[in-house]
């Protein structure tokens, strides 16, 4: 292992480690990372005894600002764009109602057995004496060959003692691809109710990791398998099932969700967007109805399901901002784009579109794409063909009226300096017919053909002209 800790960072440590005469070593994601050929800027450092004094000699040496967390026993600092953090061994055990552990001093075999996973509990020798020398207790190797999530100790006491490993076991299995062990499918199954103990934020952060993953489906089949999804995410749960009357079902919609999912992770790495792609049905399960003679419908989903957005970003603890509106709009205009593909394309709906979507509409194309999971390759190349349409005439329209973020050529201030009036009901209903009528292609979306259309309209309901030509 000595070719994989080069960086002069491991020499310092080493010299020092020799000098004040400690075992050292490097630990964790980073020696797991190097097996797996992976990029890591996260180094672990674990001394056997004070890790903050070590910590400060090697600051002192490479004339670093170290900063000390005493109250967890760590130190870390930032060298040549590494983030090297400093700890004492230590072992560890758990009170029922907490997953924060009794921390005492301990070995290095000690500080192996509290890692969360085999793979994770690799270490590195950085002491002179045995520099490079890996020690792999649990057979995290062969682990990593077999591509298999693992705990060193009993996965019932692991998970207990600390439930958010539950959702770190399934965020590495996503991750990388792994297998989780059966005994530890088992072990989160008896556990999941002590999920209970770990805060929203924890839990959601996690979440987010398998959600960036490049096939998260990966993930939120272990979820809703092991049953931590019908505690951490309830209301996507009841997107699973399909229901038969007269024959007549409908498709299971957790499952389309998990691969809308993994087909807009194929095409963005946007958090947000792989979020809409998890809400945009989030409201069937409310709005499904049986119609005798035609089948399932979901009338109004998109609806609903934009409602919905606000509370389930509440619950999950997620950003009520920007991104949340974003993720609201994308869930209620994701059966638009789909619409037009179905019909001839008008000018009109086309417009209307990108005036609502405005800047999103690329991240909206996107999602419906996503949408098609139909099996019938017929019905996907039809679908794709009249998307590629809706995407051109979408184009065309952009082009020739400029509608996206549309602001209105004539405004309310406009409207009353024109006809000497105040604020009020007419001055609304001539707005909404200036939108309109350039939505519907009535008149160019110009200043000129809107002043023009207002004084028409105005006239129209009793106004007169009393003031000054308008700017064109």
């Amino acid at each position: 292992m000595k070719q994989h800790v080069k960086h002069p960072i491991f020499s310092i440590i080493s010299k020092l480690a020799g000098e004040q005469k400690l075992q050292v070593f490097a630990i964790g994601g980073f020696v797991r990372d190097i097996l797996l050929k992976r990029l890591s800027d996260d180094i672990d450092i674990v001394v056997i005894g004070n890790g903050i004094s070590f910590a400060e000699s090697v600051a002192r040496e490479l004339k670093v600002k170290l900063s000390v967390f005493k109250n967890f026993g760590t130190a870390s600092f930032k060298y040549q764009g590494l983030d090297v953090e400093f700890v004492g061994a230590r072992k560890e055990s758990y009170r029922l109602d907490s997953r924060k552990p009794i921390v005492e001093n301990g070995t290095l075999e000690d500080d192996q057995k509290r890692r969360d996973f085999t793979i994770n509990a690799l270490a590195i020798s950085l002491h002179p004496d045995s520099f490079g020398e890996l020690l792999d207790p649990f057979n995290g190797v062969q682990d990593l060959e077999r591509k298999l999530i693992r705990t060193p100790l009993d996965p019932v006491e692991t998970f207990s003692d600390d439930p958010l490993r539950m959702l770190r076991a399934i965020r590495f299995a996503t991750q990388l691809n792994f297998r989780i062990d059966d005994k530890a499918i088992e072990a989160i199954k008896r556990n999941v109710d002590r999920i209970d103990i770990i805060s929203q934020e924890r839990i959601t952060d996690e979440l987010n990791k398998i959600i960036l993953s490049a096939k998260p489906s990966i993930g939120f089949n272990y979820l809703f398998d092991t049953g931590l999804l019908h505690h951490i995410f309830p209301q996507m749960t009841a997107l699973y099932g399909v229901e038969i009357i007269d024959g007549k079902g409908h498709k299971d919609n957790f499952y389309h969700t998990l691969q809308v999912l993994d087909n807009i992770s194929e095409t963005t790495d946007d958090l947000w967007l792989r979020w809409a792609a998890i809400l945009h049905d989030i409201a069937k399960p409310a709005t499904k109805r049986f119609e005798p003679g035609h089948g399932w419908t979901f009338h109004g989903h998109e609806d609903k399901g934009a409602r919905m957005v606000p509370k389930i970003f509440t619950q999950l603890k997620l950003p009520l901002n920007e991104k949340m509106k974003f993720v609201q709009k994308m869930v209620q205009l994701h059966l638009r784009p789909i619409v037009l593909a179905q019909s001839i394309v008008t000018d009109s709906a086309v417009r209307r579109l990108l005036f609502e979507a405005g800047d999103d509409i690329e991240s909206l194309m996107l999602l419906c794409n996503a949408d098609i999971t139909t099996k019938n390759e017929y019905k996907v190349k039809k679908y794709r063909q009249n998307f590629e349409l809706v995407q051109q005439k979408l184009k065309d329209v952009e082009e020739r009226d400029n509608m996206r973020n549309w602001q209105p050529p004539v405004t309310g201030i406009d409207i009353m300096q024109l006809f000497g009036i105040k604020e009020g009901r007419e001055v609304g209903i001539i707005k909404n017919q200036i939108r309109e009528a350039i939505l519907e292609g009535e008149i160019p979306n110009s200043r000129e053909a809107a002043i023009n259309y207002t004084i028409t309209k105005g006239e129209e309901i009793g106004l007169k002209v009393v003031g000054k030509d308008l700017q064109i």
